[in-house]
């Protein structure tokens, strides 16, 4: 008979240095034989829910966290038993990972003998400082991996003794625990830890904040206090976490860092309409969705090929404006866990028809919830369609790092001007923020101008192409 091994498996950092998840579900349970790749759990990450795929093939042995548990990122979520020889090379992984991924976990075959690396998951290891252990290094695929306790099947664990710190020594906790604490104005030196070895966890902060140094008081889900969701109560309160924190302080940082400026557009886009519905009836179109925001989102590419500076970012670090000869277009989605905002990657390629498509499967994807980091991530410019709430217009806040934003208003009949006559007419608005930093008030207005010359007359882009 084979000797077998518990390996731990703990929790990756699924994109762009994401610190912490929240366990959605677990699609095993302890004593389920697993194979590899199979998928485990469900995550959400503060951009998007993750299906994680085993890196073994074994059989469930713990499952260290409960669903709706919030894990920051390099702690064990899962055990497994499994052959000495079990594991794959990162190549033979699901694509849920960024490139690079693989297993994360150490194994230790017999007393004695030298610990084996094995290949990592991106961004393992969200290490305790003053643990005399490497701290995960920045923008690289490969960070070094935190050793992981591992141990021969049916041994006694080993008792976990306090580290003994001394007054002079800083606190310990996690990166994202101290800026937690700077962000609620905790001086870390007041709170005691109740983590292993007195580390300082985010509990430890949030209780020390609200109730002057007690204990906090964990909770799983919404809190009512007297008065909220249930008879006789006034109040609900939700814990921020997920996409709805990650979007909150998206909108704050790009709210108060970049100088937003807002234009307004009210154009007849009767012609637009006319010709959406003709291409309805067209052989090329047949069974593509077409609507209003398909012809905006087109317009859009063809209005930054004459005006290349909403196309851009602002690189604070090496004091440079960085223009793309690219253009992922993002598209704003409202989605049960909050609001997202997806991008076509190299939308500016693409015809109609393939536009056409791609915003369809954008759509059907973030409704689904299953909009993956990478979709999220490297947008260049975005449209939001406020029209399909009835709202006429709005002052949109840029996606961090993009220049522009552009809002679409509903479409309304009104009265208007056509032809030397009032008469009545298919009328939007148009909402462009962007940012002053990067886009003068002359290139956004000649940007707005395009983009309302092309929706209403679409013949006008035989002018500009």
């Amino acid at each position: 008979m084979s000797a077998t091994m518990i390996k731990e498996f703990r929790l990756p950092d699924l994109g762009e240095g994401l610190t912490e998840s929240e366990i959605l579900s677990w699609k095993v349970d302890v004593g389920d034989t697993v194979s590899l790749n199979q998928v485990i759990a469900e995550v959400e990450t503060a951009k998007a829910v993750v299906e994680l795929p085993s890196p073994f093939a074994g059989v469930i042995k713990e499952l260290h966290e409960q669903p709706g548990s919030v894990v920051e990122v390099g702690k064990p979520i899962v055990s497994f038993e499994v052959a000495d020889d079990a594991g794959a090379p990162p190549s033979q992984l699901s694509g849920a990972f960024p490139r690079g991924a693989g297993e994360s976990a150490v194994e230790t075959p017999n007393a004695g003998e030298t610990p084996k690396r094995e290949p990592n998951l991106v961004g393992y290891g969200a290490v305790v400082e003053g643990s005399g252990r490497p701290a995960r290094r920045p923008r690289t695929f490969a960070p070094v991996v935190e050793p992981v306790e591992t141990r021969p099947v049916e041994t006694t664990p080993v008792e976990t003794r306090p580290v003994e710190t001394t007054p002079a020594e800083r606190p310990r906790s996690t990166p994202p625990v101290r800026k937690l604490a700077k962000d609620l104005g905790v001086d870390l030196a007041q709170v005691a830890g109740t983590g292993p070895g007195g580390l300082i966890t985010r509990e430890d902060v949030q209780g020390f904040a609200g109730h002057a140094g007690e204990p906090a008081t964990a909770t799983s889900g919404p809190v009512s206090v007297p008065g909220g969701g249930r008879p006789g109560e006034r109040e609900t309160r939700t814990p921020i976490k997920g996409v709805r924190k990650h979007t909150a302080a998206a909108m704050v940082q790009s709210a108060f860092t970049a100088p937003h400026a807002t234009e307004f557009l009210t154009v007849d886009v009767t012609p637009s309409l006319d010709l959406l519905a003709k291409l309805k009836n067209s052989r090329e179109f047949t069974g593509i969705k077409l609507t209003p925001l398909t012809l905006a989102a087109k317009a859009v590419l063809i209005a930054l090929r004459r005006n290349p500076a909403l196309n851009s970012r602002w690189d604070e670090e090496n004091q440079e404006i960085v223009t793309f000869n690219y253009v992922n277009l993002g598209i704003a989605a409202a989605t049960p866990r909050g609001l997202t905002v997806p991008n076509i990657k190299d939308a500016d390629t693409m015809g109609l028809p393939q536009l056409a498509q791609a915003l369809t499967a954008l759509a059907e994807t973030a409704r689904a919830g299953r909009t993956t980091p990478a979709d999220l991530s490297g947008g260049t410019i975005s449209i939001t369609n406020i029209g399909v709430f009835g709202i006429d217009a709005g002052t949109p806040i840029l996606n961090p790092g993009e220049a522009a934003i552009l809002g679409l208003g509903a479409v309304r009949t009104m009265p208007w001007e056509y032809r030397g006559e009032v008469a009545l007419r298919q009328v939007l608005t148009l909402s462009l923020s962007f940012d002053h930093r990067l886009v003068d008030g002359e290139q956004g207005s000649r940007f707005l101008a395009d983009v309302g010359a092309i929706l209403a007359e679409p013949g006008m882009v035989l002018t500009m192409v």
